[in-house]
């Protein structure tokens, strides 16, 4: 079975179809993970104190995560292209606006445009891969697009903080919207009607069919899973640069080095988790994957004073352990919806993934209590909860991909 799902190659056009929305979820991470390092010189320019720039920064969650719920009821009623197009230039104008921004409540309000429009993106995009690429091709197609989280903060983030150094903050947003305006124009130049759900979906009634999705007893287990899925990291991800300056003696000036190591390595990564994850089955790569940031969680968080070199070694593997729970996960996730609810069930997937991720962060900053001189103290908890949920997702993938493997001897 392995040799066969390998030996299954993309024609032309899959290749087309994967690059394109690569650099799609480039632009959409990118601006979202640019926010945090462009706060040191944003807040003082808009007159922006903490509580409010963290208000900016979940607001977008937020947003998206209400946004997805909104749009599971009409996402398979549509030609996905054009549902994509309409998607997309939302997020593009609200960027824009971003970018034009003179104040705090118009940033507020761009955001949250952003986000309405940009938390939909990454469900329509899954819902196209699963609707183009069979199952034995999925690990790697999910792959080559999670390398996006990756390239955005290798090429990215350091890109758009030199731009912000020479222009201004305003500069990075006009540098995604002239991207993401690259990208729309090849996405309706050449990319096809995806279209072939309309003819199974029967259902035209928007709140029966989100009802439905929402309903849907093998549905629940999966939507569970995903939000506690993202639970863990977001819990870790707000505090990681505090934690490695204050807790583990790095200088501050060397965090660009550790995080273009690691992402050259999470570029790497993700294809070959997507290969395996294609040859060795789903859930093998899930559990070594969850094993794996199990030990490594538990070794990062209990650091003390630790050299670079080690470090960056730590954090490499926790990603490596990271990839090789979200791309199998994704790639068996996408094997449960009816292909007539694909698009609704990627959308309230992709609406918890996003609130689930707000309150976790939220949680973690009530846990975490930062000390004279910023030595953060309770960040080990963060681990420990992590480590709880790796274990009870092990467990529900394992039931999900034995649901998966009865549905398909049917």
């Amino acid at each position: 079975m392995e040799k066969n799902n390998l030996a299954l190659s993309f024609t032309g056009y899959q290749k087309f179809v994967v690059a394109i929305m690569a650099f799609l979820q480039f632009t959409i991470i990118l601006d979202f993970m640019i926010m945090s390092p462009l706060g040191a010189t944003m807040m003082p320019s808009l007159s922006i104190t903490p509580a409010q720039f963290g208000l900016v920064v979940s607001v977008y969650a937020f947003s998206a995560g209400i946004s997805g719920l909104a749009a599971a009821g009409f996402a398979d009623r549509f030609d996905r292209k054009k549902l994509l197009l309409l998607f997309y230039t939302g997020f593009i104008l609200g960027t824009l606006f971003c970018a034009l921004a003179p104040n705090y409540h118009f940033l507020l309000a761009a955001r949250m445009i952003t986000g309405f429009f940009g938390g939909v993106i990454g469900s329509i995009v899954f819902a196209i891969t699963t609707d183009l690429f069979p199952m034995a091709m999925r690990g790697r197609v999910m792959g080559f697009i999670q390398t996006a989280f990756a390239a955005s903060q290798v090429l990215g983030i350091p890109a758009g903080l030199y731009i912000s150094n020479i222009w201004g903050w305003h500069a990075p947003f006009l540098m995604i919207v002239g991207v993401g305006a690259f990208v729309g124009i090849f996405i309706f130049t050449y990319l096809r009607p995806i279209d072939g759900h309309l003819k199974l979906h029967a259902d035209t009634n928007a709140f029966h069919h989100l009802k439905k999705t929402v309903t849907t007893p093998r549905y629940l287990l999966a939507f569970a899973t995903t939000a506690l899925l993202s639970t863990g990291g977001f819990m870790l991800m707000p505090f990681s640069s505090a934690f490695t300056v204050h807790n583990l003696g790095i200088d501050i000036g060397k965090l660009p080095m550790m995080y273009l190591i690691t992402g050259v390595c999470a570029i790497f990564i993700g294809p070959l988790v997507g290969r395996a994850s294609d040859a060795f089955g789903g859930l093998k790569v899930f559990n070594f994957g969850a094993l794996l940031t199990i030990v490594m969680v538990l070794i990062y968080t209990n650091l003390g004073i630790t050299p670079v070199g080690i470090a960056i070694f730590v954090n490499t593997l926790m990603f490596i352990g990271i990839f090789s729970r979200m791309i199998p996960s994704q790639a068996l996730m996408s094997a449960i919806p009816e292909p007539a609810s694909r698009g609704s069930f990627m959308a309230v997937s992709s609406s918890l993934q996003q609130i689930s991720g707000g309150v976790a962060a939220v949680v973690a900053g009530l846990i975490v209590v930062e000390e004279t001189g910023g030595h953060l103290d309770h960040f080990d908890t963060l681990g420990y909860i992590l480590v709880g949920t790796v274990l009870i997702t092990m467990a529900m993938m394992y039931i999900i991909s034995k649901s998966i493997s009865k549905s398909a001897k049917k």
